[in-house]
């Protein structure tokens, strides 16, 4: 099990190490943004946000019946025996945050949840408007799983365990700082847990690098353990592929840093949804309109939007996201085609030039 803690302890609003890049940061001995702009909701935010849920004040998902659902947003049977291109990637949306990227004979699986609810039990919490579209079992095999941060739409018990059942340790567990102990409590002894800008190469794929990223968010299971897991953004870099994962965030400065880094990529997974009301969502949830500028400042190819379409966690129109993501893309000028959404279960190829820019392009590790 690799850790490298390279986060910086300190009371100041950044992290000054002298590279340009902005690192993870801790204030006794839990992790804080370390962006100034960055603040968590006041408690007052917290009490009418409380208040709005438990009256709908305010709510405009509409979210229709089932047979509705079944036209506006399909789930349909993943396509996992078609081969991979070789000079090409293959993404799947698996619901949520869920999703399948395959490329260069490698697997890499992002926040799986194929539970019912987001919750620490499955009798009350969160519950899916539109199930996972497979099981675990149905899955191809999976080399590696990649965790933003703790929140239970993201980390999910149950797939957990299932994963490691079926898996074992031929399935690498790619985790936030932090998050190695309740990964060993799970019984997962291959998992490599991350700082901000490290990088790690995939066992026995030596021309496959790991990175975690940064991402403005938070972490929580229980009642006392606030902030003690970090959370972030993946980099999965191949030969001639490279993927970006922005995991669950409000918009920062670290996605310029990323793209400067490690772009362009070909293809990226940026969240949409989940952001209303927009003065208690706006520093923990990007809006389409900032998930397209995460799109450019990573310097993506194409990207598809996740976080959306799945859990019911906030009050913007079931299928708003979908709807702003192709404005925002207009209203910039840029290709619709290059942001798109998939059905769940539905996938995607993307193909790569044969004159992409190999992994040799940055520094060894």
């Amino acid at each position: 099990m690799a850790t490298v803690d390279s986060s910086v302890e300190l009371e100041g609003a950044t992290a000054a190490t002298g590279d340009g890049l902005t690192h993870s940061m801790r204030k006794n001995g839990r992790f804080v943004n370390p962006w100034p702009e960055w603040c968590f909701p006041s408690a007052t935010k917290g009490m009418k946000m409380m208040w709005k849920f438990a009256t709908g004040s305010g709510d405009q998902s509409n979210i229709p019946s089932q047979e509705v659902l079944d036209t506006t947003l399909p789930i349909v049977t993943p396509d996992f025996s078609s081969p991979v291109p070789e000079d090409g990637m293959k993404v799947t949306w698996l619901g949520h945050a869920s999703v399948l990227v395959q490329f260069e004979n490698i697997s890499v699986l992002t926040d799986p949840i194929f539970s019912q609810r987001a919750a620490p039990f499955q009798f009350m919490g969160p519950k899916r408007y539109r199930g996972p579209p497979c099981s675990v079992q149905d899955l191809p095999a999976v080399d590696v799983v990649v965790i933003s941060h703790n929140h239970y739409d993201h980390l999910d018990y149950n797939t957990v365990k299932d994963l490691h059942k079926r898996f074992g340790e031929k399935l690498c567990w790619h985790v936030p700082l932090g998050m190695s102990s309740w990964m060993k409590g799970m019984g997962c002894e291959n998992v490599v847990e991350q700082d901000w800008w490290q990088e790690a190469r995939v066992k026995d794929r030596e021309d496959i690098k790991v990175v975690f990223t940064p991402a403005a968010h938070w972490c929580k299971r229980g009642p006392t353990d606030d902030n003690l897991v970090l959370w972030g953004s993946w980099c999965v870099i191949g030969r001639r592929s490279r993927f970006f994962f922005g995991g669950d965030t409000g918009y920062c400065h670290g996605f310029k840093e990323i793209g400067q880094k490690y772009g362009p990529f070909n293809l990226a997974a940026i969240p949409i949804g989940a952001y209303e009301p927009r003065d208690f969502m706006k520093n923990q949830h990007v809006n389409p309109e900032e998930a397209v500028q995460i799109h450019q400042d990573v310097l993506a190819k194409q990207s598809l939007g996740i976080h959306w379409g799945t859990f019911k966690l906030t009050f913007e129109g079931y299928l708003e996201p979908r709807s702003r993501v192709k404005e925002a893309m207009e209203a910039k000028g840029l290709k619709v085609e290059d942001f798109f959404t998939l059905d769940h279960g539905g996938s995607k190829v993307i193909t790569i030039p044969q004159t992409e820019p190999s992994i040799e392009k940055e520094t060894a590790t």
